[in-house]
């Protein structure tokens, strides 16, 4: 058993096209994803998939491993599961799904989602949560919401601020779904072969797919958030955590 990254990059992004290709700190974003999984022990390998031939040439000038996809894919675990088959990767062999809008993760956030899959062979799927602190974040509908049951599995992952406090709280408690995945390869080809979910396809999250299919996720509480480049103005906030890391 192996642990591999594999990271999806989509070009045709609707929210910001040609998204892993924008610059940040003088260098494109995809880069910087790349080079944060490249940090973390557990891999043995890192591979970029991407559908589209700019972002195939940005990996190899930089040095990366990358695989081209097709074009059509639903989600981003589809087009890893067609780069892994390519790899030919063993049933048993462990993936990490980075987000290639992950320009500056935690690098701790990765042995948490695999250590469930080596700990307990009827897990199939692993993610991770932060507690949000920001007043304003359960409402921003990039940042996906999360909640689970008492052994910490999903119920439900959503735009919208979940759960609804219908009386007053004091302090309502909301979590952030993170933009990372842990899988077998046995797992991922089940997965893929499942047709778009009616959740999925309303909310736009590939992971309500396996939850309406009946398989559940463990989700891991991290402490540490993960800024995330949904929209172009979100470029800024990463350049200033990069600039104040420098600093310290």
């Amino acid at each position: 058993m192996k642990v591999y990254a594999f990271i999806p990059a989509r070009y045709a992004s609707t929210r910001f096209p040609g998204k892993p290709l924008a610059f940040i700190a003088g260098r494109p974003m995809i880069q910087h994803v790349y080079e944060q999984a490249k940090i973390c022990p557990e891999f043995s390998q890192v591979f970029v998939t991407t559908d589209d031939e700019r972002v195939l040439e940005c990996v190899k000038e930089f040095g990366g491993n990358v695989i081209k996809t097709e074009l059509e894919h639903n989600s981003g675990t589809d087009r890893i599961c067609e780069a892994a088959q390519k790899t030919g990767l063993a049933s048993d062999d462990i993936i990490i799904n980075i987000q290639g809008d992950q320009p500056v993760f935690d690098p701790a956030i990765i042995p948490l989602m695999i250590k469930p899959l080596v700990d307990d062979i009827n897990i199939s799927m692993t993610t991770v949560k932060w507690l949000i602190k920001d007043i304003d974040s359960p409402n921003n509908s990039n940042h996906v919401k999360v909640v689970t049951d008492h052994n910490d599995f999903a119920l439900y992952f959503s735009r919208y601020p979940i759960p609804f406090y219908r009386d007053h709280q004091p302090k309502p408690v909301f979590y952030k779904h993170l933009g990372f995945y842990g899988y077998r390869m046995e797992f991922l080809n089940k997965f893929t072969a499942l047709s778009e979910g009616a959740l999925e396809a309303a909310e736009r999250l590939e992971q309500l797919r396996a939850l309406e299919y009946g398989f559940k996720i463990k989700v891991i509480e991290s402490l540490f958030d993960s800024l995330e480049v949904d929209i172009f103005e979100d470029i800024k906030k990463v350049e200033h955590y990069i600039k104040e890391r420098g600093k310290s």
